[in-house]
């Protein structure tokens, strides 16, 4: 399960922590968070296989956090 975490004014010196995990495939490679060579605007964590992200943040203070799901099979 993809979780997304927003806490807004909950502590005196950060008012916003936003936080992501990524877990659904948890063998699939992946980059800690870093500038990207090809966009030095965004800074984000990189799924190795497909090349996009998950959690990331522009330097003109916009960012997008993104889950996902899998659906369930169904039953005979």
């Amino acid at each position: 399960m993809c979780l997304i975490l927003i806490a807004w004014q909950a502590h005196p010196d950060y008012p916003l922590v936003v936080a992501a995990n990524r877990d659904e495939f948890f063998a699939r490679p992946s980059a800690a968070a870093a500038f990207w060579a090809e966009a030095p605007q965004v800074l984000a964590g990189r799924d190795l296989e497909a090349g996009g992200s998950w959690l990331g943040i522009g330097r003109e203070r916009r960012f997008a956090a993104l889950t996902n799901y899998r659906e369930g099979r169904q039953m005979a």
